[in-house]
């Protein structure tokens, strides 16, 4: 709870038309020991004052001449940043009350001024205002945390991966433990969990780690179905390829599959555990170099311009939907519904049409699982 002395540091700002209210009010408040404790005749002055001074608390009164309570309300919602308006407001209308308290306003004040119902109220909206601000501040700070250990995560990841950010092709050419192979024709999948780190507040990190893992051990199951291959997570990102190792002629429709699939499991672990976490994939198909790299700990990675151009679909997709290039598009038939999104500016390619994958026909909600048609040896 706040201290006495942090609530008689508030800024508060009384606003009246009438001088002798004002000066009523501001002797009750300093005379209770606040000490910073403004005034104004004007209500239209009112959002700019705040604007520059972040009143903790604001006690109106109503019934103005050129602008009313109920507008300067109105106004101070377009910029208090949190959604929290402090305001106190004072009326002797019975019916005014509950109108502005459906408007915005904390609590009410009545005329004619009673010296203990002033304080009292004064007191309680001010402990629930610093509370309301402390909270905020705890919350931004967990985010921040949150944010570093994915940061983190990513790099021991990176590490333990023995896979540099930047390129690969230094380590193809100079070390002996890297055995690549070229596949022309495979789809690529990147999934990014999004609303992640708005949990953190609410979950902490450890429920929060198991929420991830459930998730992607669900995926991992799902690409098994479907007969991909996963290839690694990062932070919050899943991506998983088809066509390699194994050659497979259908690996679009295998990868929209899997992609919908994720998108229903989603929406099953969200309804079981009072979520409302969603996922943005986007899908890419064409040619991908693929190998076991590392010298103690042995990795199968997959890079090239599918990768790259399904990392684009995805970090340039939509929440909740699947976003694919032209590539996979063409190879996707008339199997799945599809809906015409716009061109993406693709490094190394230009302008690249891009197409979500809105459901799949009929025909094809019992896709068959998968069977292997060759391997690259």
């Amino acid at each position: 709870m706040p201290e006495a002395i942090e609530i008689l540091q508030a800024k508060i700002l009384i606003v009246d038309d009438l001088t002798a209210n004002v000066v009523l009010l501001e002797r009750m408040l300093s005379g209770a020991g606040y000490a910073s404790v403004a005034s104004t005749l004007d209500p239209r002055a009112v959002s700019d004052l705040h604007q520059k001074n972040a009143y903790d608390l604001i006690v109106l009164d109503l019934q103005m001449p050129g602008m009313d309570g109920f507008e300067v309300m109105e106004q101070l919602k377009l910029i208090e940043k949190n959604g929290y308006l402090p305001v106190l407001v004072i009326t002797a209308q019975p019916d005014h009350k509950l109108r502005a308290l459906k408007a915005g306003a904390k609590d009410f004040i009545s005329k004619p001024f009673d010296v203990a119902e002033v304080l009292t109220r004064v007191h309680n909206m001010l402990e629930v205002r610093l509370l309301h601000i402390e909270v905020h501040r705890k919350n931004d700070e967990l985010k921040k945390l949150f944010d570093q250990v994915v940061a983190e995560r990513k790099v021991s990841e990176r590490l333990a991966l023995q896979v540099p950010p930047d390129s690969i092709a230094a380590p193809l050419q100079a070390r002996p433990d890297v055995t690549p192979d070229s596949f022309a024709d495979v789809s690529v999948v990147i999934a990014d969990i999004v609303g992640f780190a708005e949990l953190t507040p609410a979950l902490g990190p450890e429920r929060l780690t198991l929420l991830l893992e459930e998730i992607f051990a669900r995926f991992d199951g799902l690409v098994k179905e479907r007969g991909l291959r996963k290839v690694k997570t990062l932070g919050n990102s899943y991506m998983a390829a088809a066509g390699v190792p194994t050659l497979m002629g259908d690996h679009a429709v295998r990868a929209a599959h899997l992609a919908l699939d994720m998108l229903a499991a989603l929406e099953r672990l969200n309804e079981r555990s009072k979520q409302s976490l969603q996922v943005r994939i986007g899908i890419a198909s064409g040619p991908v170099v693929a190998g076991v790299i590392g010298k103690r700990l042995y990795v199968y990675d997959v890079w090239g311009d599918a990768v790259n151009t399904a990392s684009r679909m995805e970090s340039h997709g939509v929440a909740g939907r699947v976003q694919v290039s032209e590539s996979t598009r063409r190879l996707l038939g008339d199997a799945f519904e599809l809906e015409e999104r716009g061109a993406l500016e693709v490094e190394g390619q230009g302008a690249v049409q891009t197409w979500f994958v809105a459901g799949r026909h009929s025909t094809e909600r019992g896709h068959q699982s998968w069977q292997p048609e060759q391997t690259v040896s």
